[in-house]
């Protein structure tokens, strides 16, 4: 079941080195037998049974990236953390590559817990997740059915079933831009199919039109540049695979988020493109548990990397509160 991976061991993370964890390279596998990388973060000095916190995303990202800095960060302050490459992608197990699935990207948040669960060093009723961008939705997918989630966090949130249904600012939400869509895609599942090959979708544009939306330029500065540029990213390079998301378009992953019984904490830029989705997901949420923070003039990828706007302390008292 376990596929032989390629793990760098070098760091080569977006964001330096903590003094104050210890990493090391982990590896699991979900249940469909894809084996996952991860990098483990663990308190120096920490003994006992750890709360613990997977982290993943954001979409088309690597746990080199933002999914890392949450996770070390996170670290720091006491918990037993992993950030993973989703299946397909990163140093991750999978073929064909750059696929993404509601199903089988909601079962890696699982698989995590299933690994955490299962360590000597972590308390199983403990245990949190964080998702990043798509990751965000996913995780409310994840702890919608997995009761073992006591804590989930959905920072600068994507719901992706629903921008690959109507697109950007439900622009397209029309049975007819639908059927378009979908007749595009099929095409392309016969085109790749004569090829042999699975055609890219493209990375973050490079160069990025002058007339861009801003959010398209948002994207470039992190991606594209020195902040946040990783060679085994697929946004920072060729991306998805052009039929790698279209099952997202008819299995909305946020059809059970009213039943998610445990703690949730939804943190969004307030100038953020993508805030609607993080507004619309935590209307649907039931329960006194529940929590919506907007971060005043913080963009979508501010929420990545920026140390100064991510809320670390909020963080910190979410799951010190929620994982006990």
């Amino acid at each position: 079941m376990n596929e032989k991976l390629t793990l760098t061991q070098e760091w080569d993370k977006t964001f330096p080195k903590s003094d104050k964890v210890d990493h090391s390279k982990v590896t699991f596998h979900n249940r469909y037998g894809i084996t996952l990388a991860a990098d483990l973060y663990v308190p120096k000095g920490a003994s006992g049974k750890l709360p613990a916190i997977a982290v993943c995303g954001p979409f088309g990202a690597v746990k080199e990236q933002s999914s890392g800095l949450y996770a070390q960060t996170m670290a720091e302050r006491g918990f037993l953390t992993i950030a993973f490459d989703p299946s397909f992608t990163g140093e991750s197990g999978g073929a064909p590559r750059y696929m993404a699935s509601p199903d089988i990207n909601t079962e890696d948040f699982q698989a995590a817990v299933d690994y955490l669960s299962l360590r000597d060093d972590v308390d199983p009723e403990k245990i949190g997740i964080v998702g990043i961008c798509g990751w965000g939705g996913l995780a409310l997918n994840a702890a919608a059915l997995d009761t073992r989630i006591k804590a989930a966090v959905a920072s600068t949130m994507y719901d992706m079933s629903r921008v690959n249904a109507n697109s950007y600012f439900d622009a397209e939400d029309s049975e007819e831009a639908r059927y378009a869509k979908r007749k595009a895609l099929n095409a392309q599942r016969l085109t790749d199919c004569k090829n042999g090959e699975y055609a890219l979708g493209g990375g973050v544009s490079d160069p990025m039109p002058e007339d861009a939306p801003f959010y398209f330029k948002d994207y470039f500065d992190y991606y594209k540049t020195p902040r946040g540029y990783h060679p085994r990213s697929l946004n920072s390079n060729g991306g998805w695979n052009v039929i790698g998301c279209m099952s997202f378009m008819n299995q909305p992953i946020l059809a059970y988020a009213h039943e998610i019984r445990s703690a949730v904490l939804v943190m969004h830029g307030e100038k953020a493109h993508s805030c609607y989705f993080g507004k619309d997901a935590f209307a649907k949420l039931t329960g006194d548990n529940k929590e919506l923070l907007l971060i005043p003039d913080a963009v979508h990828t501010d929420l990545y990397d920026r140390m100064d706007i991510i809320p670390f302390d909020k963080l910190e008292e979410f799951f010190r509160e929620n994982l006990k």
